[in-house]
């Protein structure tokens, strides 16, 4: 394809694979926000027509979300956004565990956290995860407020590996938090297998009950994401990763019930008390609506973002020659998402960034956008996953999403190509 033509406005047309750090909002689900915004204004604790409406919009949201991830409507409590989801889970897990504590030692039961005489709670995560879950894991231990071990991925395979994990459970261990699929490599992370193996254990094993959470983030909307599959307490639902606005939801197995919820506000009661504050009911529309796209079409949206990422990969080795790339998202016998392509241009002068700045149409990332910050320091995340430093600092993170054409990727191929050929000639 010839990148550019007698088209002025596909000459300038830009290409947009980050993906993977926010999507546009779906027309469906922007008209979903502006309803609610015109039709659905009143406080959801009101009792006329306007308040009434939105607590109706508001459950519906809830069902639309909880269909999506094979829960229960009552399953779902509404947050913020990512990161209040996973700091919410930390900090239950952490009240929990001293709540233990505390019963045990009332009825003299010499078990759990008694016996361990003053042990902080412990917490087990992996060595890729996102800063939402990974500096807080920092913080609670530099408070003193927890034990954390950061469990390393295998650098075959870049995932958490089960016996890992479960080799560091100790006494103390209260929480398992551990992402659902990496948001650099999109490597997918054996969440249900150490379900299975924690659920085992925990028969055998007084309390603290070890509760298990995942960061689904970079999951939903690609995958089938099924929490009673998965065997997880705590799910966090990101919107903006899946064509909603930029809220979240936390799936609680039974909040309150059958699995432990400390809130971190306190103040009117809504969501059950789990989480107080009037509601945002245009932003929780807009997360339902996207939630039911899903749910609806999920297979299809999956299928076309793999054909369009493996026609991508598969024209990055045509002109640039597989002996000129490194992939970063593929390792030996793990899966992946079908929308992400790591990828490093081997050369000396070939950084990710230096590529990115001579692009005149690819709209991309070298990484997590959180850690945009860190100017050609490769990513901490691709080297703990055994990529080479010279190689991870070249590396591009290419997310495609669910209208990305090949038509796209030829152009972006075009722009990379150009790119490289300046680089290289500047050597």
């Amino acid at each position: 394809m010839q990148p550019f033509n007698g088209n002025e406005e596909e000459q300038f047309r830009r290409v947009y694979l980050d993906y993977n750090a926010t999507t546009p909002v779906e027309p469906e689900v922007i008209e979903a926000i502006t309803e609610a915004l015109r039709e659905a204004w009143g406080n959801p604790s009101s009792s006329y027509r306007p308040g009434q409406k939105a607590k109706e919009i508001i459950s519906q949201s809830r069902e639309s979300i909880a269909k999506m991830v094979g829960g229960c409507s009552d399953d779902i409590i509404f947050m913020s956004g990512g990161t209040e989801a996973n700091n919410f889970v930390f900090h239950t897990a952490v009240k929990y565990f001293w709540d233990t504590y505390r019963k045990a030692k009332i009825h003299g039961k010499e078990e759990g956290p008694v016996e361990m005489g003053g042990a902080l709670p412990h917490i087990i995560t992996s060595n890729v995860e996102h800063d939402s879950i990974n500096l807080v894991a920092e913080q609670l231990v530099k408070e003193g407020k927890a034990e954390v071990t950061f469990v390393p991925v295998s650098k075959v395979t870049a995932r958490v590996e089960v016996e890992d994990v479960m080799s560091a459970i100790r006494p103390n261990t209260c929480l398992i938090s551990i992402m659902l699929a990496n948001n650099e490599t999109g490597v997918l992370m054996p969440i249900a297998e150490i379900s299975q193996r924690v659920q085992a254990l925990s028969k055998k094993r007084g309390a603290p009950r070890i509760l298990l959470h995942t960061d689904a983030a970079q999951a939903i909307g690609k995958l089938q994401v099924d929490t009673k599959e998965l065997g997880v307490d705590y799910l966090t639902i990101v919107g903006h990763k899946f064509y909603a606005p930029r809220i979240g939801a936390l799936y609680v197995k039974g909040p309150g019930v059958t699995t432990p919820v400390y809130p971190l506000f306190f103040g009117g009661g809504q969501e059950r008390n789990f989480r107080p504050g009037t509601e945002n009911t245009p932003m929780i529309a807009g997360l339902g609506k996207a939630a039911e796209l899903v749910h609806r079409n999920l297979e299809r949206y999956a299928n076309g973002m793999r054909e369009t990422c493996e026609y991508l990969e598969q024209r990055l080795e045509e002109v640039f020659g597989k002996e000129k790339l490194h992939f970063n998202s593929h390792f030996s016998g793990s899966k992946r998402l079908p929308n992400t392509c790591n990828v490093s241009f081997l050369g000396e002068h070939l950084q990710g960034r230096k590529v990115l700045s001579l692009c005149h149409r690819l709209l991309a990332s070298v990484g997590a956008a959180c850690h945009s910050d860190q100017g050609d320091s490769p990513s901490p995340i691709l080297l703990n996953c055994g990529i080479p430093p010279s190689v991870a600092a070249n590396a591009l993170r290419l997310s495609v999403g669910r209208g990305t054409t090949k038509g796209d990727v030829d152009v972006v191929i075009e722009d990379l190509r150009a790119a490289v050929q300046q680089l290289e000639g500047l050597s």
